[in-house]
């Protein structure tokens, strides 16, 4: 197989597609058969759709596969895992273990091997020099550690090591377990200003919250040059605010990167502001547009379903994986960097099974149906808001909304936040209320368990 490191992706003009066509096509055979060798989901499923792997010779040809569908990763994650025993020590040696979004009160796990490790550093790599990261940066990790390990929080330190930067944690979030790690807003915002931060990089509405929190502490932050978002959409608006916000501080530079990716695809990467992303490392990954329903592969420029197929992965492997989001793929040379690939092109729309609070992908399901089991609740409903109305760029809020009997409000209040926060990590504000205020079967059919009002911003 042809070496990753003679490839250089960087450097590919209009011709160059043709290489990137038949450097996927030769690892999509070599991942396929690794599959039907040693992977429990896909031998079962395409023993029983009769399918022949070995006439599947290049990436045209996948779309005669069957599409995976999010639910199944998370109702059997143990059976996406390679096993494949005569591999070399560094493809089967399990690394890591992080965590999408489960099913059950359980989040996903997703394995990575030695392998898997490296080869996301080599795409961290590809996505550092089209965003223009260096090994002279420092980046301040604003994802929060939560109880199950998320790629974003764990992937900005391999981030930082593939281009030889240096990293400071700076460990928001909502205090869990007995150790007592999480700092304080004010505190990363300490962080960033003594080690000098040129990166600020966390979910886009918190990255605007330590801006704002250092323009009101009066912080030095005149070494930060980019803000680095991921893990929620982020308006041109926002954007431009945030934009805005680097001005007033004397920040050394305004751009702001805004990264998309998840957990199963890594990260992708604009080599402008305000463009299209780039899939960085074609010759481990291909991206397609499919009918959700149908498995049909859409024509290129058509919106649907982003498709991901892992082409060079050892642990959790995922073929023709609806990843959740509807958008469109551009191909051939990129008219403003001229790379070649595919290119996700947005707006970027999230599916209706799946929602983010707080830079989180979430099963609304799972939470309801924790709710569902605590005692002496007669009605609730879960709102997701922004925490200040008449602010559209301000944190994603949980609110949940509670009509009990004469219980204890204090003690089923703490079960409602226990509850929520395991189901899926997420810590919400109760307030109570009277039961006819959230169901009234005088005045409505049923009751409206989940309101997203983010959606009329």
């Amino acid at each position: 197989m042809t070496p990753l490191a003679s490839f250089d992706v960087n450097a590919v003009l209009e011709q160059s597609q043709l290489q990137v066509d038949a450097l996927q096509g030769e690892a999509l055979q070599r991942m396929l058969k690794l599959c039907a060798k040693g992977h429990p989901f896909y031998q079962r499923e395409w023993a029983r759709e009769g399918i022949d792997i070995e006439s599947i010779r290049s990436t045209n040809d996948i779309a005669a596969l069957p599409l995976t569908l999010k639910s199944k990763l998370m109702r059997e994650p143990e059976a996406f895992r390679l096993n494949v025993t005569d591999l070399p020590l560094e493809e089967r040696a399990l690394a890591e273990v992080i965590y999408t979004t489960g099913s059950t009160s359980a989040p996903t796990p997703i394995y990575n091997t030695t392998h898997d490790i490296q080869g996301y550093m080599f795409q961290a790599r590809r996505v550092a020099a089209i965003s223009g990261l260096n090994e002279t940066d420092v980046i301040a990790n604003l994802f929060p550690l939560t109880a199950a390990p998320m790629g974003a929080f764990q992937r900005s330190s391999q981030n930082a090591m593939a281009v030889g930067a240096s990293i400071v944690a700076t460990l928001p979030g909502a205090p869990f377990g007995e150790f007592g790690m999480q700092r304080s807003l004010d505190e990363a915002v300490r962080l960033i200003e003594l080690h000098k931060a040129t990166i600020v990089w966390g979910v886009t509405s918190f990255v605007r919250r330590i801006l704002l929190r250092a323009l009101k502490l009066e912080s030095d932050f005149s070494h930060i040059r980019m803000c680095a978002v991921s893990g929620e959409a982020s308006t041109t608006a926002l954007r431009q605010e945030l934009r805005q916000l680097m001005q007033k501080l004397g920040a050394a530079g305004t751009i702001v990167f805004d990264r998309y990716g998840s957990t199963e695809l890594g990260g992708l990467a604009q080599c402008r502001e305000e463009g299209d992303w780039h899939n960085p490392a074609p010759e481990i990954q291909f991206l397609e547009i499919v009918d959700p329903d149908t498995g049909r592969r859409l024509p290129t420029g058509e919106r649907g379903a982003l498709a991901l197929t892992h082409l060079n992965r050892r642990g959790t492997v995922l073929v023709r994986f609806v990843v959740g989001d509807i958008v469109s793929l551009a191909l051939g040379p990129c008219p403003h960097c001229g790379r070649a690939g595919e290119r996700v092109v947005g707006p970027v729309v999230r599916s209706k099974d799946l929602v983010k609070i707080k830079g989180m992908l979430v099963n609304p399901a799972v939470l309801l149906d924790v709710l569902d089991k605590i005692d002496n609740i007669l009605e609730y409903q879960v709102i997701i808001q922004k925490s200040e109305s008449e602010d559209e760029f301000s944190m994603d809020e949980m609110l949940v909304r509670v009509a009990t009997n004469d219980a204890d409000q204090k003690l089923i209040g703490t079960q409602v936040i226990g509850a929520a926060a395991a189901a899926i990590g997420v810590r919400p504000r109760v307030v109570f209320v009277r039961a006819n205020e959230i169901f009234d079967p005088n005045k409505q059919a049923k009751a409206v368990r989940l309101i997203d009002r983010r959606l009329a911003v």
